[in-house]
Order: structure tokens, then C-alpha cells, then sequence
């Protein structure tokens, strides 16, 4: 369909609003609004413009991600990936933030290279430098 334009937003299921809200903020997201609505949700943006929604009804009692940390594998989206201009520079952010990597670095042959990371309820971001 030519009239999809971009990604909206992202979003992702979370226990705690706040240990979220400091998460996020450590990579650079700012807090625009809520909890708000039925579910409730929370928004938070980057200044490269990404959005994430914060669905704020995950069960604390649950920290196993189904899509990544099961033998079985389920169809659903697994993480996201963020574009990044200089991995080398994000790997050392997220060791002064001490957001400890979970995967990567991995180069390609084609030179593009990228490493993991998860949030606080176990949601996979992937750093990708093309």
C-alpha cells in the first residue's frame, strides 16, 4: 500500500511505568504522556522521532519473554532494531548506563554490524549500524 509512510510507534507491554520511564530515558526517550485510556498507556519519544507506547499492564510475576526464552517458538514480533550512526559509541553509552549487552556485537559481510540489549521486562532492542 502506497499510503503507509513509516512506523507510527511501538508498542511494548510493561510492568512499571516508572523502572521503564528511567530505562528508556537512559537511551535518550523523553516522557510525553499518560498513563492514559482503558489499558492504561504511556508515551515516550526520541528525538530521531521513534515512539514507544507503553502498554502498563504486564504481570510483575512474569519476566520469562515467550518469543525469545522458550524452546517453543511463537509467531509475534521479537524486538525492535534501532538505527544507530556509531556502534562503538552506543556500546560505550550503554556500559556507562550499565545496560549490560545480551547479544552481538555481529559484523555482516556487507559491513553492517549490531548488538542486543533487553529492557527492564526482558523486551529485546537491537542497535543496528548499516
Amino acid at each position: 500500500m502506497e499510503e503507509i509512510t513509516g512506523i507510527n510507534h511501538i508498542g511494548l507491554r510493561v510492568y512499571s511505568l516508572d523502572v521503564s520511564r528511567e530505562f528508556y530515558e537512559k537511551l535518550g526517550f523523553r516522557f510525553i504522556a499518560g498513563p492514559m485510556g482503558p489499558e492504561p498507556v504511556a508515551v515516550m519519544e526520541h528525538p530521531s522521532g521513534v515512539n514507544i507506547n507503553f502498554i502498563l499492564n504486564a504481570n510483575a510475576a512474569e519476566r520469562t519473554n515467550l518469543l525469545m526464552d522458550i524452546p517453543e517458538k511463537y509467531p509475534g514480533y521479537t524486538h525492535v532494531a534501532l538505527e544507530v550512526t556509531d556502534l562503538s559509541a552506543v556500546r560505550c553509552h550503554l556500559e556507562k548506563m550499565s545496560i549490560p549487552l545480551t547479544g552481538g556485537p555481529i559484523v555482516l559481510d556487507s559491513g553492517a554490524s549490531f548488538i542486543f540489549a533487553r529492557d527492564p521486562d526482558g523486551n529485546v532492542i537491537e542497535f543496528h549500524q548499516p
